[in-house]
């Protein structure tokens, strides 16, 4: 398609020490990822690696009028000491409790923000059978408070925290300091916390992409059709379907940046009208293991053929967690010329790598990308082609090898991405 967007003229860079451009992260994620009002309280999550972050966000949290910031702190070794150590009844358990009170948080109006940085292959040494009982267990209990975030019921958001093995995972032949530092720089360019307004820069940011889906919603396409090395793939799209991107307006009023950093415009497919096969351009770290080299065949919607070259096991036991774990809920566009992109580092962490090319998710479908659907029943939204499942895998599809078409009403195809970049 053609674009009548101006060329970039976003604010420089500038020399900020690491407590500074810390602090602006801290900043971004309170006013301009999650619009936090006053008055409101937020819930955090973050491993102990991210604990100077959290204390940041809490502190601007505050500052806009937070009542109550509650953090809930993991540990990431003691993770593995279940593993090692625990009796074999505990895989098919989860702290429903402990998700209850998120949920029940979140009905009462708190706001929602994870702070991501884990460990990529945690788990990629454990038993592959325990590892999906877990993550089962898991995705059943907070199922009541995931369907508060995917609904948009409040206003939530994602941001990154550098962590030594994180930072192993994507400088693995720097020292600790170095791929700490390389790593920190990365979060902060992509989260735009080094530029003189992080805020400002955001809302510019964010303009950009709410352009960009506007362009794909006038455009009101039946379908894509992705073509390269290994895809040929035509995804459906829902009824009434809308093309979402940057930020958007929660049904509490507030207004949020869901994932920072973010570069993506997407929609949700039909879950019966994706046909055709599909590899993976960038490994996946999904729950601590690494799945690479993805490929599967969909007919009629699902997933009837599927392979990894690394992490087979756990692709199959994710894709069999239930039905709609077999089906699409999400499809997103991302150029090559994304900032994440021309980093060139390969993150091992979907909030960073899905920004980097055009993805597709596996489960949960968001209600939002629907007409009225954050006022439509599940009946009405699986009717319209909405996809209903416990998990929502990002994988990414896309390259400088991909081509997209999208497919008009009466059957036309255009052509709206060319090895990876818009049309």
């Amino acid at each position: 398609m053609t674009t009548s967007m101006p060329a970039s003229k976003e604010q420089p860079i500038c020399k900020l020490s690491f407590e500074d451009k810390l602090d602006r992260l801290a900043q971004v994620a309170v006013h301009s990822g999650l619009g936090l009002a006053p008055g409101q309280q937020l819930v955090m999550t973050a491993t102990l690696d991210a604990v100077p972050l959290v204390r940041r966000i809490t502190e601007h949290a505050y500052r806009a009028g937070a009542t109550l910031v509650t953090t809930v702190l993991a540990d990431e070794e003691s993770a593995l000491l279940r593993y090692r150590y625990a009796p074999d009844a505990s895989f098919d358990c989860a702290p429903v409790w402990l998700y209850d009170g998120l949920a029940a948080a979140f009905r009462s109006g708190a706001a929602r923000l994870a702070v991501a940085g884990s460990n990529p292959s945690l788990l990629s040494q454990e038993d592959p059978q325990k590892v999906s009982r877990a993550n089962r267990a898991a995705s059943k209990a907070y199922r009541p408070a995931m369907e508060l975030i995917t609904r948009h019921e409040i206003n939530w958001t994602i941001v990154s925290c550098a962590t030594p093995a994180w930072a192993a995972a994507v400088f693995p032949g720097l020292s600790q300091d170095e791929a700490m530092s390389r790593l920190w720089d990365a979060i902060f360019a992509a989260s735009r916390a080094d530029r003189p307004d992080p805020v400002a820069a955001w809302k510019e940011h964010d303009a950009k992409l709410h352009e960009r889906a506007a362009q794909l919603n006038h455009k009101r396409y039946s379908a894509l059709h992705f073509r390269g090395p290994g895809t040929d793939l035509r995804v459906g799209l829902s009824d009434g379907h809308l093309w979402l991107g940057g930020g958007t307006t929660a049904a509490n009023g507030r207004y949020c940046i869901p994932n920072m950093p973010t570069e993506e415009v997407f929609t949700t497919p039909h879950k019966d009208r994706v046909d055709g096969c599909v590899t993976s351009t960038k490994p996946l770290s999904h729950q601590g293991t690494m799945i690479d080299k993805i490929s599967v065949r969909f007919h009629g919607g699902r997933i009837i053929e599927a392979h990894a070259a690394t992490g087979e096991q756990v692709l199959q036991r994710m894709i069999e967690t239930d039905e709609g774990a077999r089906r699409l809920g999400e499809v997103s566009l991302v150029p090559q010329s994304s900032p994440i992109a021309s980093s060139g580092l390969l993150f091992n962490n979907t909030l960073f790598d899905e920004n980097a090319a055009c993805h597709i998710a596996l489960g949960q479908a968001y209600s939002n990308c629907l007409e009225g659907g954050d006022k439509a029943s599940q009946e009405d939204l699986a009717a319209r082609g909405a996809n209903e499942s416990l998990i929502h895998v990002d994988w990414m599809i896309g390259s400088s090898l991909i081509d997209v078409e999208g497919i008009t009403a009466d059957g036309r195809a255009e052509p709206v991405m060319r090895q990876g970049e818009w049309v």
